[in-house]
């Protein structure tokens, strides 16, 4: 692999090697880019609009905390507000760190940060469900992802965001494409497609600004920054297929420089051609949320796990 001891940009000391583009970027120079890459993608897919109050997805991690502070310093002239919202699954050993990282960072740019978690809202943490699902074949990222989501959406409701911004990467969105591909997914796969926008009035939109950045380069943008990220993986993170599909990509694109970007592309140009029947969401029975069905994901999962408690 060729090495760059100065920054193909500005001539300084470069930093990090951009393998598929083939330049050598200083810190400055790298870091820029990417700020460079996610207001192209905004602007692309119209991600945003002028005055939105915009709710930030922050769990702590370096992908979260870095698009924090990036949609802080592009948008303080164009959103009316920037919150962040951050969830206690409940994950013991692993959550407190977090929790606290988040707090810190957010007061340290002046943001409003709001929290909640799933003792709050479901009435027992991800620990006790992991307890609660027995042998049920149903992993702890399913069981996670679902109720993050919907506790997510409620604290979003109660702030009255006009948009959620989570901080999905182009890896994440590979991995999370590839699943729903391999499980025959069709429905999850439609909405891959950036640029849908929620027919339903009470339903809010969701964007991914880091959706077309790397993950190494996420990293490298919060290391260079300073942001003090938490750095422990989740105990439940190795359960389900994503870790396999993760090393498969990172072993492509090693061999192949650029892959995963080309695959992202092309992933949104197969969900852009799905046609699935779009008669508009109803309210699920139970918890009266969105729901494509009578009840919700979140209701059968609930349902699954705690018989007939719910929301």
């Amino acid at each position: 692999m060729p090495t760059y001891r100065r920054c193909t940009i500005c001539g300084n000391k470069a930093v990090y090697f951009r393998v598929y583009s083939g330049t050598g970027l200083c810190s400055l120079c790298l870091c820029s880019s990417i700020v460079e890459k996610v207001k192209r993608t905004i602007s692309k897919y119209d991600l945003l609009k002028h005055g939105d109050v915009i709710g930030v997805a922050v769990s702590g991690g370096k992908d979260s905390l870095s698009l924090l502070r990036i949609l802080n310093d592009i948008c303080r002239h164009h959103a009316s507000k920037i919150l962040a919202i951050t969830i206690d699954e409940g994950i013991s050993g692993y959550c407190k760190e977090s929790m606290g990282i988040c707090k810190n960072f957010t007061e340290e740019l002046g943001i409003p940060h709001y929290t909640s978690s799933f003792k709050e809202i479901y009435g027992f943490s991800l620990d006790e469900a992991i307890e609660l699902r027995g042998v049920k074949k149903i992993s702890a990222c399913s069981i996670c992802g679902i109720l993050r989501r919907r506790a997510i959406d409620i604290v979003a409701n109660k702030l009255k965001v006009d948009v959620i911004a989570t901080a999905h990467n182009l890896d994440d969105l590979l991995q999370t494409f590839t699943i729903n591909l391999l499980n025959s997914d069709i429905t999850k796969i439609r909405w891959f497609d950036p640029t849908i926008k929620p027919k339903d009035e009470f339903v809010i939109r969701r964007i991914r600004p880091l959706m077309e950045v790397y993950e190494k380069e996420v990293a490298m943008y919060a290391f260079l920054k300073g942001i003090p990220f938490q750095t422990a993986s989740c105990p439940y993170m190795n359960e389900g297929m994503r870790s396999e599909i993760r090393s498969i990509l990172n072993t492509l694109e090693a061999e192949h420089p650029g892959i995963k970007y080309s695959a992202l592309n092309s992933a949104i140009k197969i969900s852009q051609k799905i046609v699935i029947d779009e008669k508009g969401l109803k309210l699920c029975k139970t918890c009266k949320f969105p729901s494509s069905s009578e009840l919700c994901s979140v209701c059968k999962t609930l349902e699954m796990l705690k018989g007939d408690m719910y929301i």
